[in-house]
Formats: structure tokens, C-alpha cells, sequence
């Protein structure tokens, strides 16, 4: 019975610490994950003395934890970020993921005693990046990153553990069968095993999603009960999924989304709900694995794995990334700040113990190995995502100030939100803008004293005004109470000198500035030539660059309308210079330039040498080119 206290006493002890380590990363940006590992670690055989070696027990945690992180990963994607990134979000967490591992494969055959399986097993397990250790440092390090290149990187790392996952456990039961099957008929067997998993993982998710949200608006559960109800459905459908042969992780993700963006009630509560679960359950996951691992065993594979942590840092994650964007609208500088904030972490770990629980013979050699990669993937690039985005230019002014928002749930509401803003100085709504008529205000409290919104006058700051709005225009009215956006000189000018309309004819801008537009182009609108220019689709804080003028949008509305545009009539915004080692394209450039320019020398020398041996045969009155002398 004590036992049983003691080791109640030790979880409980270390998931407060772990809790209070988030104040540490928070403060310093520092990798959450990290510190969650390095508890555990000090906890363990290593450290404490805690014994933990049960991977049977470790593995199955973590699964159920990394369920939950999926889950509530996928229930926190916006359809908008969802559809604004899907196809090179995808195309990443497939096509990306199997160019990871592949590349790193042949470069751990070559620098570890691996076979060449072994080695592409050891890459299957680091292919997938973290969604936890992503998300944690997009918000740790307070990045306003532009929304494409966030939500690309957020549905990625939210999407890429299933593949991961799949070619993880399809090569360790190759290996451990004993069996040397031809390349072709693994590649085969791979490809239809895929299909299977992930076709019956998606038909389970989507299926899922949608009859969670069905019970959820059925079902008049106590609201006490209803997110407890709905995490334990979720977790049915990952092992209802995996029992019919389909990948739970991908069905879990995708029931998620659904879930999340099909308007259930009592939305608001099951979020905050899912991320106290979420954050306990990444906690639980880092903890055990750490505990798990044995400090004492690295040394021995210590320079190896920390050389495969670097080619994988600055190798195969920008090679496969580069090859995933190139048919895609990125920027050199977006697809150089994709293939960094690449971090390896706990589902990383959690797939090295697969070879383990495999009887492999060198399953503690790819577990050791992956835990190394993972902590130097942590410390290179957890601590410099914040410094590159802004070197990169990524970061970009906020849209909108501080804003002070509570969202209340009222039985028998559906599909209608009652928010409590507190009127911020400076807003709009505090510098007299009424709040537009769909909008229902029922109560404004001042000073401690409840005024019916009709009585109350023009709203000041400091107020507290309570509004019954339906659930689509929430971000509207966002921007009525939001404060002034706080700009350093930069941000300043980083929009131009001044505003232009942006349904003017482009044709006043090629007479006043002498743009020289073709002719359909100068019957478009301003704002019809930005996006024409920019491929289709405007982003906000995306700049355009004609002739001596740049237009930079300024803001755009939920459908990707431009609704502000900004012109500088002095460019000075400079295209940032992306390091080498992220940017394979430009590394191809400039290795093709350099083959080029040898290429025009060895020329121009040959050409040199030719002409000086011609010239030294017309002296000598040998070469082909002398003039002889006529007959007579």
C-alpha cells in the first residue's frame, strides 16, 4: 500500500515540476519538450535512481497520449487555415516525409554499423516533426508569422505522425521476420499497405467526426460530462480504427477537424477542456519517455547520432522540403523558414521504441540514436525559430492590439455566442464607432453598475459590454474592440507611405507612375491587378513591386478580398538573403552557375590557347591560315 503512495507521490511531483518548467520556457523561449525530456531524464535510473524499462508500457502511454495531442490538434484547425495550406501542407507530410527518410537512411547507412533497412528505419523514425513542440514555440516566441506559412506548418506537423507511423512498424516486421525482399516488391507492399491504412484511417475519421458531432447536438449530456464524453469517443475511434487494419492517429486528427469546425455547441468549453487534456497528456508522454531512456548508453553512439542530428537539421529536412514546395507560390525565405522549424520530438521517440518491442537486434542502438537527434534537433533549432523569422522577413505587424475577450455558453443557444468584451482605449468602439445592428449588445456593466446598452451612451474605456452574436461574426467584432495594434519605426513603414483604394483602375497608377501595364491589366481595379500579379491570392502584409512604385497589402477581409492596400513611392524593402544550407534551390543556382561560369572559362582558355598557336604558325609560315604568294 505505501508503494502504491510512493509512486502516486513521484507522477504527481513530476508533473508539477513539469508545469512549473513551462514558466522557464515561456521567459526564455525556451523548447518545452526539452525540459519536459530533461525532467525525466533526471529522474530516471541515471539520475534519481527511478527504474523504469517496461517499453511495452511506454509505448502503449504514449499512444494514447499522442491520440489525445492529435485530437485536439485537428478540433483546433480552422477550415480556412485547413483549405489555405492543405495541398503543400499534404504534400509535406507524405511525399516530405518519405524524402526525409529516405535521405537520411543513406546517410546513417554510411555513418552507423546499420544495415541499409535498419538505416531507413532509423529515418522513418525521425521523418515526422512535433505538433507540440511547433505549436509551443510559434506561440512561445510571441512570432506573428504570415498566415500561410504558420497554418502550413501547423496542419503539417498536426497531419505527418500517420505516415511516420505506418513506415515505422512496416519495416520493423520486415526486419523482424528475417526475410530480404526485393526493392521492387517492398516498394509494392508499402505502397498498397499505405493506401489501406490511410484510406480506412480517413473513411473512420471523417465518419467519426461527424457522428461526434451528431451526438454532441443530440445528446443533452450535463456540460460537465460532455468533453469528458467526447475525448473518450475520439479515443474509440483510434482503436476501432487500428482494429480494422486503418491508421488510428490519421482517424483521430481527421474526426478532430470535423468536430472541431462543424459548429457543435459548447465548442468554447470542449477547447479549453482539450487543452488542459492535451497539455497533461503531452506531459505524461515526455515524462515516460524520458524516464525510459538510459543517459549511460549515449556515449556510445553519441558522435554519430549527433552527426545525423546535423544532416538531418541541414540536409534531408531542407532537400525534401524544397522538393515538396518548389511547385507551389512559397518564397525562397517561406520554404528556408519551413525546412527549419522542422523539430524532432516525442513521437519521435515513441517510434524508436517500436524496434525495441520488435526483438530487433539493434533496437536500442536506433532507440539511443533517435533520442540524441531529437534533443539536437531541440537545442539547434528550438532556441533560433524566433531569430531566423525575423531575418527571414517573415514577421509581419499584427492586425489587430491586445484584445480583452470572454466567451460565454447559454443553454439552447446553438450556433450563437454570448461574448463579454471589456472596451480597450483607443479602440474603435471607444473612439465612438457604433457596433453594426446584426449585433445584439444586452448589457453594458460601468464602474460596477449594470446599464442596458440603449441607456448607456457611447461606450467608454474600461467598460464591460455583453453581446448576443451568432457564431460567424465573432472576428468582426473582434476588430471593434481590439486596441491599436503596436508598432515599432519599422512596422511603420513597413506598409508604405500612404493608403490607396484599391478599386480605383489600375490605369491612374500607369499614368501617374509610368507603370507601362499591358492593356488588360490597366482596365483591371488596383486591387484585381495585386492579386493577378501575386498568382491568384492575396495574403495580408504581401508586397508587389512595379516599376518604381511598391503596393503592399495592407489588409484583407475572411474571404481573401483585399480590403486596405498601402504604396511606397521609395522601395526600400530588401528580399532577405536565405542561409545556403535552407535553401537547396539557390545552392542548386549557384552550383550550376559556378558549373557554367567554369565552363565559359575552360572555354575562353581554349579559345586563348588557339588563337596564340595560330598566331605562332603564321610567324613560322606553318599554319593553315598563311597567305602564299601568287604564281608568275
Amino acid at each position: 500500500m505505501e508503494s502504491i503512495y510512493l509512486a502516486i507521490m513521484v507522477g504527481t511531483a513530476l508533473i508539477i515540476a513539469a508545469a512549473f518548467s513551462s514558466l522557464i520556457a515561456f521567459r526564455f523561449g525556451a523548447p518545452l519538450l526539452l525540459l519536459f525530456l530533461g525532467i525525466g531524464l533526471v529522474a530516471g535510473v541515471d539520475g534519481m535512481g527511478l527504474d523504469f524499462d517496461n517499453a511495452g508500457v511506454a509505448y502503449f502511454v504514449g499512444s494514447l497520449a499522442l491520440a489525445v495531442i492529435l485530437f485536439d490538434s485537428g478540433f483546433g484547425t480552422s477550415l480556412a487555415s485547413f483549405r489555405q495550406s492543405a495541398l503543400p501542407s499534404l504534400v509535406l507530410a507524405t511525399v516530405g516525409v518519405a524524402i526525409t527518410a529516405s535521405i537520411f537512411g543513406v546517410g546513417a547507412y554510411y555513418v552507423t554499423p546499420l544495415s541499409w533497412l535498419e538505416s531507413f528505419l532509423l529515418g522513418a523514425t525521425i521523418a515526422s516533426t512535433d505538433a507540440a513542440a511547433v505549436f509551443f514555440l510559434l506561440r512561445a516566441g510571441n512570432l506573428n508569422l504570415r498566415d500561410r506559412v504558420r497554418s502550413t506548418l501547423e496542419v503539417e506537423s498536426g497531419s505527418n505522425d500517420p505516415i511516420a507511423i505506418f513506415l515505422t512498424i512496416t519495416l520493423v516486421s520486415v526486419i523482424a521476420t528475417g526475410s530480404q525482399p526485393q526493392a521492387e516488391v517492398l516498394v509494392t507492399d508499402i505502397l498498397i499497405g499505405f493506401a489501406v491504412q490511410m484510406g480506412l484511417g480517413l473513411a473512420a475519421g471523417v465518419t467519426g467526426g461527424f457522428l461526434i458531432a451528431r451526438l454532441v447536438e443530440r445528446l443533452q449530456l450535463d456540460v460537465g460530462l460532455l468533453p469528458i464524453f467526447v475525448i473518450t469517443l475520439a479515443l474509440l475511434l483510434f482503436g476501432i480504427a487500428g482494429a480494422i487494419g486503418g491508421s488510428g492517429f490519421l482517424a483521430v486528427y481527421v474526426a478532430g477537424l470535423i468536430a472541431g469546425n462543424s459548429g457543435v455547441r459548447s465548442a468554447a468549453r470542449l477547447k479549453r477542456f482539450q487543452d488542459g487534456i492535451s497539455w497533461l497528456a503531452q506531459i505524461i508522454m515526455f515524462l515516460v519517455l524520458g524516464l525510459f531512456a538510459t543517459p549511460s548508453q549515449f556515449p556510445s553512439v553519441a558522435i554519430p547520432a549527433v552527426a545525423l542530428g546535423l544532416f538531418l537539421i541541414f540536409v534531408a529536412r531542407p532537400v525534401g522540403v524544397w522538393l515538396c514546395l518548389a511547385p507551389f507560390r512559397f518564397t525562397r525565405a517561406e520554404t528556408a523558414f519551413v525546412a527549419w522549424v522542422g523539430l524532432r520530438g516525442a513521437v519521435s521517440i515513441l517510434l524508436a521504441l517500436t524496434p525495441i518491442l520488435g526483438r530487433l537486434e539493434n533496437g536500442q542502438v536506433i532507440f539511443n540514436t533517435a533520442f540524441i537527434i531529437v534533443l539536437v534537433s531541440l537545442v539547434v533549432q528550438g532556441w533560433t525559430i524566433g531569430p531566423l523569422a525575423r531575418r527571414l522577413g517573415l514577421v509581419v505587424p499584427p492586425r489587430v492590439g491586445p484584445l480583452d475577450k470572454v466567451e460565454l455558453e447559454l443553454p439552447g443557444a446553438a450556433h450563437h455566442e454570448l461574448l463579454a468584451y471589456r472596451v480597450a482605449a483607443g479602440s474603435p468602439v471607444a473612439n465612438g464607432v457604433r457596433i453594426p445592428r446584426w449585433a445584439r449588445p444586452s448589457l453594458v456593466v460601468r464602474e460596477g453598475r449594470s446599464l442596458t446598452y440603449q441607456y448607456a451612451g457611447r461606450l467608454m474605456a474600461d467598460d464591460h459590454v455583453y453581446i448576443f452574436v451568432p457564431d460567424r461574426y465573432p472576428p468582426l467584432l473582434d476588430r471593434l474592440f481590439a486596441s491599436r495594434a503596436d508598432l515599432d519605426e519599422d512596422d511603420a513603414d513597413f506598409f508604405g507611405e500612404f493608403a490607396i483604394d484599391g478599386s480605383r483602375p489600375a490605369a491612374d497608377l500607369d499614368s501617374a507612375y509610368g507603370l507601362i501595364l499591358k492593356e488588360e491589366e490597366a482596365a483591371m481595379s488596383i486591387a484585381d491587378l495585386v492579386v493577378a500579379r501575386l498568382g491568384g491570392r492575396a495574403e495580408y502584409a504581401d508586397r508587389l513591386t512595379i516599376g518604381p512604385i511598391e503596393l503592399i497589402v495592407r489588409d484583407v477581409d475572411e474571404h481573401g478580398a483585399i480590403r486596405d492596400l498601402g504604396l511606397s513611392v521609395e522601395p526600400h524593402y530588401v528580399a532577405p538573403k536565405v542561409p545556403v544550407f535552407l535553401s537547396p534551390g539557390e545552392m542548386w543556382d549557384q552550383t550550376v552557375s559556378a558549373w557554367r561560369g567554369w565552363r565559359e572559362a575552360g572555354r575562353q582558355r581554349r579559345l586563348r590557347e588557339r588563337e596564340a598557336t595560330e598566331a605562332r604558325q603564321r610567324e613560322a609560315g606553318e599554319g593553315p591560315n598563311v597567305v602564299l604568294p601568287r604564281d608568275g
